[in-house]
C-alpha cells in the first residue's frame, strides 16, 4: 500500500491509507467537508492572524452562518434546540447522527495550522461557555440567551481562573452576594486568562455564593458588554496570541438572580463536568499541534543537507524523530479509542467512567506536544528560534506548548 501522505506523521493513520474500525462513511465525508471549509476560511491566513494577534470579525460570522460552531458542543448535540432554530444538519451530517468522532474530526481539522490562537478565537467560548447553560441552566435562562448564542449572534466565554486561583478552583475569590429581596446578586472579583472574553457578550462565571471550599461555589451567567462595573482588557500572551485572552474585573456588578445556572452550591460539580469536554477537546487539538510540529521537522531534515548528506540520514536524527513519532501515535490511538468509547456510553455514564481519564489524556498530550515541539526546534537548529521563514512553525509550537496545556 502506498501512503497518500509522503511526509511521515503528517496525518492520522486513518487519513494515511490505513484501515480503522472507528470511522464510517459519515465520518469520512464530514472530514472532507471540514478540510475544504476550514482550509478556505481559516488555515490559509492562520499564521498571518496569529502574528497580528487577532482574527477578523467576519471569520466568526462565516463559521456561524455555516453552523460550523455547533460542533464545539458536547455530543449528543442539543437536538431540540437546534431543530427549533432550523438547524437539522451540519455539513451534510444530520444532527441526530452526530457523535463524538465527528467532534474529534472537527477539532483535529481546525488545528491543522498548528496554531492554537486562530481556531481558539472562534471556538473556545462556544465550546466551554455554552454547555453549562444547556446542561444545567433553567428553561427561562435558556430561552433568553440560547437562540442568539447557538446561532453566533452573541458570544459567550467561560470565566473560572483568577489571578490567585487557577487549577485550585475550589478556592476562587470572586463573590456573589444575594440581595435581601433575593432578586439579584452583587458580583465583586477578578478573572484572568479568559479566552474570548474581550469579544464576549456573556461570561459563564464561577463565583462564591457562600462559605469556603467547593460547596460554596455557584455558576452565574454575567453580561459583560455595557454592564456597569464590568471592565475587560486584552492580555498579551506568549502562545495562542489571536484567541483574545482577557482580564475581567467585576466591581459591584448587579446580576439578576435568574442568571444563576442550576442551583447554588453546585458550581464545583458543574465546572468539573464541563472540564471533561474541555479536556478532551484540548487533548485532540494538542495532538494535531504536535503532529504539525513533527511533520514540519521531518520535512525539513529530508531536504536539509549537512556533512555531505541529508540530515535524515543521520541515525541520531532518525532516532529522535522515531521516538517523538511513537509518542504521538500512541497518544492518537488512545484518543481515538477514548472517543469511540464516548460514542457507546450514555453521557452521564461517560462523565463518571471516563472523567478522570480526560485529565490524564490532557496531561499526556502536554508531554507529547512538548517532546514534538522540542524535537522540531532542535532539528531546525537556528531556524527553530526564528519567528519568520522556514522555522516559524517550529518556534510557534514551542511557545504554543505553554498555552495549550493551561486551558481547563
Amino acid at each position: 500500500m502506498t501512503s497518500p501522505t509522503p511526509i511521515p506523521f503528517s496525518e492520522p493513520p486513518y487519513l494515511s491509507g490505513l484501515p480503522s474500525p472507528y470511522y464510517n462513511d459519515s465520518h469520512r465525508k464530514w472530514q472532507k467537508y471540514c478540510r475544504e471549509l476550514v482550509e478556505k476560511h481559516l488555515l490559509q491566513h492562520a499564521l498571518e492572524w496569529e502574528n497580528e494577534e487577532t482574527v477578523p470579525d467576519h471569520v466568526f460570522h462565516t463559521f456561524a452562518a455555516a453552523n460550523m460552531l455547533i460542533p464545539n458542543l458536547p455530543s449528543p448535540l442539543p437536538i431540540e434546540w437546534l431543530e427549533r432554530l432550523g438547524i437539522h444538519e451540519i455539513g451534510g451530517v444530520a444532527i441526530k447522527e452526530w457523535d463524538y468522532l465527528h467532534t474529534l474530526i472537527y477539532v483535529d481539522e481546525m488545528a491543522r495550522s498548528g496554531l492554537a490562537g486562530p481556531p481558539g478565537s472562534l471556538t473556545t467560548g462556544f465550546a466551554f461557555g455554552i454547555p453549562p447553560i444547556l446542561k444545567f441552566g433553567s428553561r427561562e435562562l435558556q430561552e433568553r440567551v440560547c437562540p442568539e448564542l447557538l446561532t453566533g449572534k452573541k458570544r459567550c466565554c467561560i470565566a473560572i481562573t483568577e489571578p490567585e486561583a487557577g487549577s485550585d478552583v475550589a478556592n476562587i475569590h470572586t463573590t456573589a452576594t444575594k440581595s435581601p429581596d433575593g432578586r439579584s446578586y452583587l458580583i465583586s472579583g477578578q478573572k484572568k486568562w479568559i479566552t474570548n472574553g474581550i469579544w464576549s457578550d456573556y461570561a459563564t462565571t464561577a463565583v462564591r455564593t457562600s462559605g469556603p471550599g467547593a460547596s460554596g461555589l455557584s455558576l452565574l451567567l454575567i453580561p459583560l458588554k455595557n454592564t456597569p462595573g464590568v471592565t475587560t482588557r486584552r492580555l498579551r500572551v506568549a502562545g495562542q496570541r489571536a484567541a483574545g485572552t482577557t482580564f475581567i474585573e467585576f466591581d459591584d456588578v448587579v446580576v439578576p438572580a435568574s442568571n444563576l445556572i442550576g442551583v447554588e452550591g453546585a458550581g464545583m460539580k458543574y465546572v468539573m463536568t464541563n472540564f471533561n469536554h474541555e479536556r478532551l477537546l484540548v487533548a485532540i487539538q494538542g495532538a494535531r499541534m504536535a503532529r504539525v510540529a513533527l511533520a514540519a521537522a521531518f520535512e525539513y531534515v529530508m531536504r536539509r543537507e549537512a556533512f555531505g548528506k541529508a540530515l535524515v540520514e543521520q541515525p541520531v536524527v532518525r532516532h529522535r524523530l522515531a521516538g517523538a513519532g511513537a509518542q504521538l501515535e500512541s497518544l492518537w490511538a488512545w484518543l481515538e479509542a477514548f472517543t469511540y468509547q464516548m460514542t457507546r456510553l450514555e453521557k452521564e455514564v461517560a462523565d463518571v467512567e471516563l472523567g478522570g481519564l480526560t485529565a490524564l489524556a490532557k496531561a499526556q498530550t502536554g508531554r507529547v506536544l512538548s517532546e514534538c515541539a522540542n524535537c522540531a526546534v532542535l532539528l531546525f537548529g537556528g531556524n527553530g528560534f526564528t519567528r519568520s521563514g522556514v522555522g516559524e512553525i517550529a518556534e510557534s509550537k514551542w511557545l504554543a506548548f505553554f498555552s495549550a496545556i493551561r486551558c481547563g
